[in-house]
């Protein structure tokens, strides 16, 4: 018969709630620096509450959206560097509903890990505020898990969830497409939140770095590697109400191959001349060094297009104007063909860019 000294605790399985208690204490502040008018209830409740504020939106739709950041988790973790992830994880989804007209309204994350450090976790939410803040959303809540045994100490993974409202007159699904569209492309700064898996393999393990290394060609590596996902709405957003925009493709997983037709309707190819934008230092060197297919590259990286932007002819000149104005710089990278609904890449001769030879 067990006596009182041989109790068992949830702390010794693993699992700390005291240290819940304290990292959710830094958290609530953090969180309350991105709540508006429009939050009614405090972090620790069941359920966040947002009120519905639409005006003038007619007949407004909710659109929805979740993402991780995937293994740029495990940069974050080797530099010791958690407050971008949150950041890129907010910008990502933001990115996502852009694509169809709708601005943010609300965000909730999850946050799972091995053994719950507070610092750790407090960092990667203030970097969730900081994108919040800057896009317009409430941080309106979240879970958090310690599971020990399925996760090793020290290692965390977090995922977001994100809704927003356009009005459906404003709601871009690629209907408007048509042959002799102009397809701009606006920069990313890195990859974003997709290829990590790939990257790392030829940066690290291919060419026998690690995260310190300082290469000519892109800095300390895991800083490179850290560059932020970052968002479209504001160059964009004045546009979309305008309805100067025929339809959107956000560059993540699948680049510009797989993501592009996803917004062509079936009659249609997205012509992109390779050569037409600054593709990264970062992509080449994982080209070269890798030994990389062509296609392949542009099917897992962004190569330097964050987000694509198909616009009339009639239109492009208002839009390139707003561009000039703000200081957004861009691409224009192709036109829109008679097809089936795919990309197709449009060569230019060898020896004009390195990395497609």
């Amino acid at each position: 018969m067990r006596g009182v000294t041989d109790r068992t605790s949830y702390r010794d399985s693993g699992v700390d709630i005291d240290a819940q208690d304290e990292a959710l204490r830094e958290v609530r502040k953090i969180v309350r620096t991105t709540f508006n008018q429009n939050v009614l209830s405090d972090l620790g409740t069941f359920g966040g509450l947002f009120r519905a504020n639409f005006e003038g939106l007619t007949n407004p739709i909710l659109v929805s959206s979740t993402d991780g950041v995937g293994t740029k988790l495990r940069v974050a973790q080797a530099m010791k560097v958690h407050d971008t992830v949150g950041y890129d994880l907010v910008c990502h989804c933001v990115n996502d509903i852009l694509v169809q007209g709708a601005r943010p309204l609300f965000f909730l994350d999850y946050y799972a890990t091995g053994k719950l450090r507070p610092a750790v976790m407090a960092d990667v939410v203030r970097g969730m505020a900081r994108g919040c803040q800057e896009n317009g959303a409430a941080l309106i809540g979240g879970e958090t898990a310690e599971m020990p045994g399925f996760y090793n100490d020290g290692d965390y993974d977090i995922a977001g969830f994100i809704v927003g409202v356009v009005g459906e007159t404003q709601l871009i699904d690629g209907k408007r497409v048509r042959e002799g569209d102009i397809i701009l492309g606006l920069p990313s700064v890195g990859l974003h939140t997709n290829g990590y898996s790939l990257a790392r393999r030829v940066l690290l393990d291919t060419m026998g770095n690690d995260y310190q290394t300082i290469l000519p060609e892109i800095g300390k590596i895991g800083e490179a590697l850290l560059q932020p996902h970052i968002s479209y709405l504001k160059p964009l957003m004045p546009l979309v109400q305008q309805g100067l925009i025929h339809a959107l493709a956000h560059i993540t997983g699948g680049g510009l191959t797989d993501n592009v037709p996803r917004v062509l309707p079936d009659n249609c190819n997205a012509k992109i001349k390779l050569g037409s934008w600054d593709v990264l230092p970062i992509f080449r060197l994982i080209y070269e060094q890798g030994k990389i297919d062509r296609d392949e590259m542009l099917r897992v990286f962004n190569m330097g297009i964050g987000m694509v932007v198909i616009v009339g002819t009639g239109e492009v000149e208002a839009v390139a104007r707003h561009f000039a104005q703000i200081g957004q710089k861009y691409f224009f990278i192709g036109n829109v063909v008679k097809g089936r609904g795919v990309v197709e890449y449009d060569t230019p001769p060898r020896g004009f860019h390195s990395w497609i030879e």
